[in-house]
């Protein structure tokens, strides 16, 4: 039996409808336009106090006033009150370096270093050739003093900064070996760093990367080749205190790397999620074993997390730092920049580690001694990769 509906209820059911969608439309809009209002007047506040504080001292300080400095003492205040150890003011000459160093180039004295236990500085390596070989420095010197600066007073980022400077320019440096503090003499010069070092172990290659810049790709891609040319039938990557480094970068050595997929995907603050990078169908078919420790971070993460949930690699080693967020960098107008934390970054399999870090497969300490020793440690004295060689091998 069919029921007919009046024109007369069929208007009003229109008419309640009409009013329903409207009642939640404006609902939805004024809590946007309330949100906004609210947004405004604390912007208003924020520069009015700050307009206030510049009165007081225009009006009152004794001294004159440096309005660069100023300006950039404001900037970096402002992205220092956000509470985020990773979002930055940068002025123009750091920007610059900040450039530099993506682009793979510094000017310095060819040494990779870390933040000693100490509080000193750790000489990783030095690069055959450079400034600081022909100075006479080794791996595992500790370097207590930058010209004048004591390390410890200045702190490890001042500290490593002050090594770098003009190309051309002589740096003095106090460096500390068997107890014993001498004073050497290197002359800066620009250098393009190498993030990739390697060699066959047995029937094993192994790859050290140090970081991700715009140099990786192309040299990680050399090394796989010339490792392969030599008979390599499985590969170790070593990115123990690896801090990470441009996400492009590590993007391309893992779509080398993995077969056809996703690599990574971003969310942001409204939780929607965006595929950043995919790979293609090539890929490189060999058994692979990563070695991670609790300073590979961020970009060596995603490396370790990839290769995992693509089931190409297991992880040896130790628990990973734990950052899975991304930072973006802007142009300001006068040249300079901020960093700025925009998004979390997810691995294929799109659980994100930041706060958590990647916990290993084959879990491996290394005595204090040994972690202190690390860059001077081989297949005969390194438990870590000895683990990751045995594990490599029964899976040919």
């Amino acid at each position: 039996m069919n029921k007919k509906v009046s024109l007369g209820a069929a208007i009003c059911f229109m008419a309640i409808a009409a009013a329903v969608t409207f009642t939640i439309t404006m609902y939805f809009s004024l809590n946007i336009f309330n949100s906004k209002i609210a947004n405004v007047a604390e912007r208003d506040e924020f520069y009015d106090k700050l307009a206030e504080i510049d009165t007081i001292v225009r009006n009152n300080y004794l001294e004159d006033i440096d309005e660069d400095e100023l300006m950039d003492s404001v900037a970096d205040g402002y992205m220092a009150g956000l509470d985020d150890p990773y979002s930055r003011y940068m002025n123009q000459e750091e920007y610059q370096q900040y450039q530099m160093d993506n682009a793979g180039q510094l000017v310095g004295i060819g040494v990779t270093v870390q933040l000693d236990e100490s509080g000193y500085i750790l000489v990783n390596s030095v690069e055959e050739g450079s400034p600081a070989e022909n100075a006479g420095i080794q791996a595992g010197d500790l370097i207590i003093k930058v010209g004048d600066l004591d390390v410890l007073a200045a702190g490890y980022n001042e500290a490593v900064n002050a090594v770098r400077g003009e190309e051309g320019t002589k740096v003095t440096l106090t460096i500390r070996r068997n107890n014993e503090d001498i004073q050497v003499e290197a002359v800066r010069k620009l250098i393009t760093s190498t993030t990739i070092t390697y060699r066959m172990i047995g029937e094993d290659g192994y790859i050290k990367i140090s970081e991700f810049d715009a140099t990786t790709l192309n040299d990680f891609k050399n090394a796989v080749s010339d490792l392969m040319s030599q008979g390599a039938t499985g590969l170790i990557f070593d990115v123990r205190n690896n801090p990470g480094g441009l996400l492009d970068s590590v993007a391309g050595v893992l779509d080398y790397l993995l077969p056809e997929g996703t690599i990574v995907s971003a969310t942001n603050k409204k939780g929607d999620t965006r595929v950043l990078y995919e790979s293609d169908a090539d890929c490189i078919d060999l058994p692979m074993i990563v070695i991670c420790n609790g300073e590979t971070a961020s970009a060596a993460e995603l490396f370790s997390a990839a290769l995992r949930d693509y089931q190409k690699a297991e992880l040896v080693g130790t628990n990973t730092f734990g950052k899975g967020i991304m930072q973006t960098a802007y142009n300001l107008a006068d040249g300079s920049a901020v960093s700025l934390t925009t998004d979390y970054y997810n691995p294929p399999s799109g659980i994100n580690f930041h706060g958590v870090g990647l916990k290993p497969d084959y879990e491996v300490k290394l005595t204090a001694d040994q972690e202190l020793n690390l860059a001077n440690l081989d297949e005969n004295s390194d438990p870590q990769l000895q683990k990751a060689i045995t594990v490599l091998d029964s899976e040919k």
